[in-house]
């Protein structure tokens, strides 16, 4: 999951250094610096990234309904990939987000998401490369499992 566009590399390429740990951004210049920066984020996936990209393409065109774009900016993030008419996004995590730290930036920035009514799926970067059919069927359970509606009071229907 990232914080934000840019995404910065280090060393062997399965860090991405500051990026996942930018605060978000509330001006609109800075929300259409991380837009404009998305398609660079796009040609430059994780391996872990690319794969679920690959296994989205391959196998969810099958379910009807499922549209998934990646590195979208909702709001002030930037997320890996996100079906909106299902209001899912999913996250692929490397091991930089089990530092304490980038934990409670995740659980803010998952709090921002679900306030516009988005559901958040993480799944490890290992966990995709070597469990993909687990991943696809918690993919699939999500998909089939309706999206909450607004509360009354925030003007939604029941």
């Amino acid at each position: 999951m990232r914080g934000g566009c840019p995404r910065q590399r280090t060393g062997g390429g399965a860090t991405r250094g500051d990026a996942d740990g930018l605060e978000p951004r509330k001006s609109k210049s800075a929300q259409h610096q991380r837009r404009k920066q998305c398609p660079r984020l796009r040609k430059s996936m994780m391996d872990a990234e690319r794969r679920l990209w690959t296994a989205l393409r391959k196998e969810m065109p099958e379910t009807p309904g499922t549209h998934f774009r990646r590195q979208m900016a909702i709001g002030p993030y930037v997320v890996d990939f996100v079906c909106l008419r299902h209001r899912l996004i999913v996250e692929v995590d490397g091991k930089f987000h089990d530092v304490p730290d980038q934990r409670l930036r995740d659980a803010e920035r998952d709090a921002y998401l679900r306030s516009e009514n988005f559901r958040v799926l993480r799944f490890s970067n290992e966990k995709v490369m070597r469990e993909m059919p687990s991943v696809l069927r918690n993919l699939a359970v999500a998909l089939a499992t309706p999206t909450p509606s607004p509360s009354p009071q925030e003007g939604g229907e029941l």
